[in-house]
This record gives C-alpha cells, structure tokens and sequence, in this order.
C-alpha cells in the first residue's frame, strides 16, 4: 500500500504554468495548461478565475524559491560585498544548466507588457525585493551611492540573465568582474 499522496488539482495547475510558462512562455493555452495539469478546463475555473490569476499565483508559489536560491543566509557573516557577488555566482552557476531560459520574472514582465496585470504585479514586487536587496547590502557595505548601485546591480542581473536564457552569452568569467568592478566603483567593502 502507497502512502504517497497525489498534488492536488490546484498544485498540479500551478506546477504546469510554472513549467509551461517558464519554457513556452505566458502564450501558453489554456487546453495545454488543463492537459499538462491532467485537470479539465471547468476545474481550472473552479479553483481560478482565469489564466491570469493562475500565472500570477504561480509565479507567487515560485518566490520564496526563487530568493533562496539566490540570495545568501541573512545570518551567513560575509561581507556585504562578498553577499552581492553571492548572488551573480549563484546567477552564473544557473545559467550553465541546459534548462536555462532566464529570470522567470523579468521574462514575465517584458511578455504581458501590462504593469496592472497580477502575474505582472508579483514579478514586479520579486524583482522590486532583488533591488531592495542590493540596496540594503549596498549600504552596508559603505557604497557612495547605495541607490544607484542597486539599480546597476539589477540592471546586470537582468541583463545578464536574459543574454545567458536566450544562449547570447556565457556569463563565466564575466559576471562576476562585471560586478566587482561596480563593487570597486562605488566603494563597496
């Protein structure tokens, strides 16, 4: 006797849009997220009220994920400029896997376009928190300007991330002096 438990409908569907989204983009349809899901369209709609609250509550899910695999301990005793270069190696070793497609969340932004819609609204809020987060190290780490270098940070992150999703470029041996040399510029210790 199987003790396993099955997902639920709802995880199913969350996983689906997340996998499909991810790799296929928010295009996806309906029928391939119900039948990737093995959930019927009419149970789709039970449990959302529409695809847009399915990305969104999907991307939701993800967050948490997505900021542990990046972002170091907060109790971890590096400097704050060894935490930022964390992350753009954490970026790095990512992007080497073949199922590399990006940031799912600035991917999702630049496809929808649309800043009121929900699964927009949580990408921007993930995206808002990476910022806030260069900034709050960036200030602790004495930079000049802890606003500006946070900005510069996530524009590298995102610049970076969409060139190794869309196989442009090999972030090794980039990233990480790309970064340093922000580091250096601002005074970071």
């Amino acid at each position: 006797m199987s003790t396993e438990v099955k997902p639920s409908p709802r995880d199913r569907l969350l996983e689906a849009a997340a996998a499909l989204t991810y790799r296929d983009g928010v295009g996806i349809g309906i029928e391939a997220l119900c039948r990737a899901a093995g959930v019927s369209k009419r149970s789709m709609y039970q449990l959302f009220e529409s695809k847009d609250e399915l990305l969104a509550a999907s991307l939701e899910q993800r967050a948490t994920a997505f900021v542990t695999a990046l972002l170091p301990a907060a109790d971890d005793g590096r400097s704050p400029r060894e935490r930022i270069l964390h992350v753009f190696e954490q970026v790095e070793l990512q992007a080497g896997a073949p199922e590399f497609r990006g940031c799912q969340y600035l991917a999702v932004q630049i496809e929808l376009k649309d800043q009121s819609h929900p699964a927009s609204q949580v990408a921007h809020r993930v995206k808002g928190n990476l910022t806030a987060f260069f900034r709050a190290e960036a200030e602790q780490g004495g930079a000049s300007d802890p606003d500006l270098l946070a900005r510069q940070l996530s524009l590298v992150f995102d610049g970076a991330s969409a060139r190794a999703g869309i196989g442009a470029d090999n972030l090794t041996g980039l990233i990480a002096p790309t970064v340093a040399t922000l580091l250096d510029a601002a005074g970071m210790r």
